[in-house]
């Protein structure tokens, strides 16, 4: 139980903020986003429903430097909000008839170690291959960013899993930057191309893309922050920051509006394919996090993934039974806003009975 001081501070906070979601939500998120707002890295927030947007905004600044406002178009780096992206790449494929969720990945990448060979696509999808972090064993002495390529190097000289591949579950980046190296394989293209010719353009994403630096431009791009000794010093690329797989896109809520609207239909991925996707791949032990599918974290009425890298925090969150979304990307090192998005969700959501 919480001291009564604790109680008091909680009801100070929360009062206000239930009080101005009976007379606008809008006020109400607004004091939810307090901390966002004014002269500090930001956030942009996106609630929709039925495709619909009831909410679409920015809070604070995308660029500190200049005096950039944080808004609806602003891009930001997705993280790992980016794997549900690379799993829809790999469903495209499977339906083109390009690979198979159950080949092994050493069909597309041989130079793997022989403890990969067990390893398949659909165990990298949902976390269950055992494939060392490569996060791990980056060699001494690296300089610069590493790139998906330099993830494979580093694998192929780990000739070990965590465990007996699909028997257990263990959130893997080393996953997702094979898996974009398989659909530059398998398509014959590259990952980045893949995604802006069968995702981002037909889908109307103008502005989001898997960056590569000298390659693309970011529109409206949203600089990363970490708060340092009291002030904000911009921290927006790490050594493992171009990897693009696991985490390389960016994009905006006004672009991920038009994402979340497909998938409720069959205008990018299969009704088969959206259904193995969500479907329930493997349990974990995670926080809130009941299942794994391809890309998103399954809990009880709810689907979403969280993306952390150095300078940014996002999140999104769906509802599919109610039809309503919830997306709060930052250009900041924290908080991390998954309990930010569940309380923006309660404005809109009907009391529970």
């Amino acid at each position: 139980m919480l001291p009564l001081l604790a109680l008091a501070a909680l009801s100070a906070i929360t009062t206000p903020v239930t009080a101005a979601a009976d007379a606008d939500p809008a006020a109400a998120i607004g004091a939810l986003m307090r901390d966002y707002d004014g002269q500090v890295p930001g956030a942009s927030v996106l609630v929709l429903r039925d495709g619909s947007p009831l909410l679409s905004r920015g809070y604070g600044l995308a660029d500190l430097e200049a005096g950039t406002a944080a808004t609806p178009a602003t891009n930001y780096r997705l993280a790992s909000v980016t794997k549900q992206f690379t799993a829809a790449a790999i469903l495209l494929l499977a339906e083109d008839d390009r690979l198979s969720l159950d080949d092994p990945v050493r069909r597309w990448l041989p130079s793997l170690p022989a403890a990969a060979d067990a390893v398949t696509l659909r165990q990298l999808l949902s976390h269950t291959s055992g494939l060392v972090d490569y996060e791990d064993h980056i060699p001494g002495g690296f300089e610069g960013q590493l790139y998906d390529a330099d993830v494979l190097r580093i694998l192929e000289g780990q000739d070990r899993t965590y465990f007996a591949p699909g028997s257990a579950y263990r959130y893997s980046n080393s996953g997702y930057a094979l898996l974009a190296l398989v659909v530059g394989e398998a398509s014959g293209s590259d990952f980045a191309t893949f995604l802006h010719e069968r995702i981002f353009v037909p889908l109307g994403m103008r502005d989001t893309v898997a960056h590569q630096d000298g390659v693309d431009e970011v529109a409206h791009r949203a600089y990363g922050h970490s708060l340092v000794d009291g002030h904000w010093t911009r921290t927006d690329q790490s050594q493992t920051s171009a990897v693009l797989g696991d985490g390389g896109i960016y994009s905006s809520i006004d672009d991920l509006a038009r994402w979340d609207a497909a998938l409720y239909d069959a205008r990018l991925l299969s009704d088969k394919s959206r259904a193995l996707m969500f479907a329930p791949a493997t349990t974990t032990s995670e926080t809130d996090v009941a299942h794994y599918g391809f890309g998103w974290r399954l809990q009880d009425d709810r689907t979403w993934h969280s993306g952390e890298s150095i300078g940014f925090r996002n999140v999104i969150v769906r509802w599919p039974g109610e039809r309503l979304t919830v997306v709060v990307l930052s250009n900041r090192d924290a908080p991390e806003p998954y309990r930010l998005a569940l309380e923006i969700a309660r404005l809109f959501q009907a009391p529970a009975p």
